[in-house]
């Protein structure tokens, strides 16, 4: 819930005068510097990077969607064939792969320093450190400390990349999202542990590159946060893509042998004969932790849960009268539009206004190939808290845009409440399902009903068309598909 426009004179002038400081300059806390300078705080933005964008703009979202969009191509250019078109295996230039993806970062990363020195954000390259609630030692990059008094400051210090103790060994073949994304080479073979988004996105990277790749998942199937119906067309896409899904198998140990690294594993499937296999690099993709490890913490009144996430109120006001906190710092899930609003309501709720972050729905979005989305109430939650729910499903066989674009194995669906038909969730599997969920989420945050869903004339022909068929599939009134609605 945001507010900013329903401010009264008084607490707009009493806003002029707070000085606040944001630690941390990621999505989050950019966010929350600029829209405080917009009402007209004194904002001091504190980062170790030279601009502002943090891990998502450095290390994270952008530079692996950069290279995401090459694996697209890549793998289109080779689809062609079944139209006609055929096109040579591409010569990967991978110095001028690299430099473009450093582009895109450095252009967008650049944009956010110009947009401070717009708003009169006084950014510092450094990094914080608290004496008490209200006063921040900041050791800057060139060496010198600087001690500054605030009103209020804002935690915004992200996570970093979880590790397991067992497999940590001492070899440069060995890497985590921020080291896949460096591209150093095309290894022959690559090991990723963990069947999460984080790591299937960077494997599917790989993959199209050339390099033969092997996915370790601990559980029964590939992002477990998901609906299984979701994951299926995407996992038998991936199955032709990497050279194995190893499902229920855990990795014992990892060992430096010779020019590789050696994985043990351990799972039913594994035979005797195939416990040991030999990859040039192994990537460890097993979640993230949060950075609430800031020195001088102790000093204030924050609490600190076993997990190491920031305990804080709606208004997203930790124990501490004087400290907020944002992102990634507080909590699942961990994502850049969730701590991007979180940032904001932090700074209403210091401005006076009445606010609550209390999302309807936060989309989720894996951008592989072909991406899964979903937002609100999943299937697997449902069934787990015995709720009853109506499930409407549009196969995009039937879809004429995705037949068009030879990509028919994706679906739409739409969790309905069968007493007040209204939508509670939305997933969606296919190409371009990041930008289609966005429709899903004003639904559910609109309290919209199926009916209100189904009225809304969309372009055709279009993949948004299977929202509102899905919809049509709940009144068993679809133009494309014959399902009479059942009782």
């Amino acid at each position: 819930m945001n507010d900013a426009l329903n401010q009264t004179p008084d607490q707009s002038e009493a806003a002029k005068k707070l000085n606040i400081a944001v630690v941390g300059a990621g999505p989050g806390g950019y966010a929350a510097a600029f829209l405080a300078a917009d009402l007209g705080m004194q904002v001091t933005l504190i980062d170790p990077e030279v601009n502002p964008g943090g891990v998502c703009l450095y290390r994270g979202c952008i530079p692996s969607k950069a290279l995401l969009h090459v694996a697209k191509l890549i793998e289109e250019s080779q689809q062609a064939k079944n139209w006609g078109i055929e096109f040579p295996r591409p010569n990967v230039d991978l110095p001028r792969l690299r430099t473009w993806k450093e582009n895109v970062v450095k252009k967008l990363t650049g944009g956010l320093g110009i947009l401070s020195k717009q708003r009169h954000v006084q950014y510092i390259q450094g990094r914080a450190a608290f004496d008490n609630s209200t006063t921040l030692r900041i050791t800057k990059s060139d060496g010198t400390e600087a001690v500054l008094n605030f009103d209020r400051v804002i935690l915004a210090t992200g996570s970093r990349p979880a590790i397991i103790p067992a497999l940590k060994i001492d070899s440069p073949r060995l890497i985590d999202s921020t080291g896949a994304l460096n591209l150093e080479d095309i290894p022959g073979t690559l090991l990723v542990v963990g069947g999460g988004y984080i790591g299937l996105e960077l494997g599917s990277v790989y993959a199209a590159l050339g390099t033969r790749v092997t996915v370790v998942e601990m559980l029964p199937g590939l992002l477990p946060g998901a609906d299984r119906d979701l994951v299926l067309p995407l996992h038998k896409r991936l199955e032709k893509m990497f050279e194995a899904i190893l499902l229920n198998t855990t990795v014992s140990s990892l060992k430096e042998d010779g020019a590789g690294i050696r994985a043990t594993f351990e799972g039913q499937a594994i035979k005797n004969d195939n416990r040991d296999k030999l990859f040039d690099r192994v990537l460890v993709s097993v979640g993230r932790k949060p950075n609430s490890e800031i020195v001088g913490l102790e000093n204030t009144q924050v609490h600190v849960t076993p997990r190491g996430f920031i305990e804080v109120n709606k208004q997203l006001q930790t124990a501490d009268p004087s400290i907020y906190a944002i992102g990634d710092l507080v909590g699942e899930p961990m994502l850049a539009h969730k701590a991007m609003h979180e940032g904001r309501t932090a700074v209403e709720a210091i401005a006076g206004h009445k606010v609550a972050f209390e999302p309807n729905a936060i989309p989720a979005v894996v951008f592989t190939d072909p991406e899964v989305a979903w937002a609100g109430l999943t299937e697997t939650q449902a069934e787990k808290e015995n709720r009853e729910i109506k499930v409407a499903k549009f196969p995009w066989a039937a879809s004429g845009r995705a037949v068009t674009l030879d990509r028919p194995e994706g679906m739409t669906k739409l969790l309905i409440d069968p007493q007040t038909e209204r939508v509670l969730g939305v997933g969606i599997v296919g190409v371009g399902a990041g930008e289609l969920i966005a429709e899903g989420v004003l639904a559910i945050e609109m309290a919209a009903l199926a009916k209100d869903v189904a009225m809304t004339i969309h372009p055709h022909p279009t993949l948004s068309e299977t929202v509102m068929e899905s919809a049509e599939v709940f009144f068993g009134t679809s133009t494309d598909i014959f399902r009479p609605k059942r009782p």
